[in-house]
């Protein structure tokens, strides 16, 4: 395993370092957020750690701009804010999971098995040639574009494309958010499930209307996703 970590505290660093040695990792770390930003789009990693706070470029702005590069490579964001909103940016712009400062060694590995798991486990859309239509979507596996009522929804995560794809596959079903931390982020609950919630919520926000909400809370339960007509809840 190949994990570049884009972090400026040397005594983080060297706690990473120590660790991935342990585990048989290849680690290479960059301390400045421009040339940690150019290392990650030139190199083919198995993931990326980067630090919220750098010089020269911020770690959420170089999620968005790896993003927007279409580099599918899972991140994980290192931060020492703990704040709700904080958290809430750093997965809107692409991050798959955040680590919040301090942390041991095995809390981040466990977070790195589970996200690189989930990216290495090979498509299996059980639609044929990867496109799958329903109702109201069509959505090609291949190129990751979703159209919806014909119109091409743009801007969706990596993270916001898996969660609607597991979705259409499974309408009208209720799935609590350790089912779709398991089912979509590829491991068992750990830590907060509030990332289910803030990649629904950006879902409905770019999907959704009054009249075809498509996403239903179940309360005390979790979520489930519906075509037809019918007030959101």
């Amino acid at each position: 395993m190949k994990i570049l970590v884009i972090e400026d505290n040397e005594s983080v660093s060297s706690m990473i370092e120590l660790f991935f040695s342990k585990e048989g990792i290849e680690g290479e770390f960059v301390k400045d957020g421009r040339e940690g930003y150019r290392r990650a789009c030139d190199k083919r990693w198995d993931c990326l750690i980067i630090d919220w706070m750098l010089p020269g470029m911020d770690g959420v702005t170089i999620c968005r701009k790896l993003r927007q590069a279409r580099v599918d490579i899972p991140i994980i964001m290192l931060t020492a804010k703990d704040s709700e909103s904080d958290q809430v940016l750093g997965l809107e712009m692409g991050a798959d999971d955040y680590v919040t400062k301090p942390f041991s060694p095995l809390a981040l590995m466990a977070r790195i098995r589970a996200v690189t798991r989930r990216y290495a486990q090979p498509p299996s859309p059980p639609e044929e040639e990867g496109v799958l239509q329903t109702v109201h979507f069509k959505m090609n596996t291949n190129t990751r574009e979703v159209l919806l009522d014909g119109r091409l929804i743009p801007n969706l995560t990596p993270k916001e494309f898996d969660l609607l794809h597991f979705f259409l596959q499974h309408p009208k079903q209720v799935f609590s958010r350790e089912q779709l931390l398991d089912r979509v982020w590829g491991y068992d609950f750990y830590g907060d499930d509030r990332t289910v919630d803030v990649h629904i919520k950006r879902l409905r926000t770019k999907i959704s209307t009054e009249e075809r909400p498509f996403f239903h809370t179940v309360w005390g339960v979790g979520y489930r996703f519906d075509e037809t007509s019918g007030d959101a809840t």
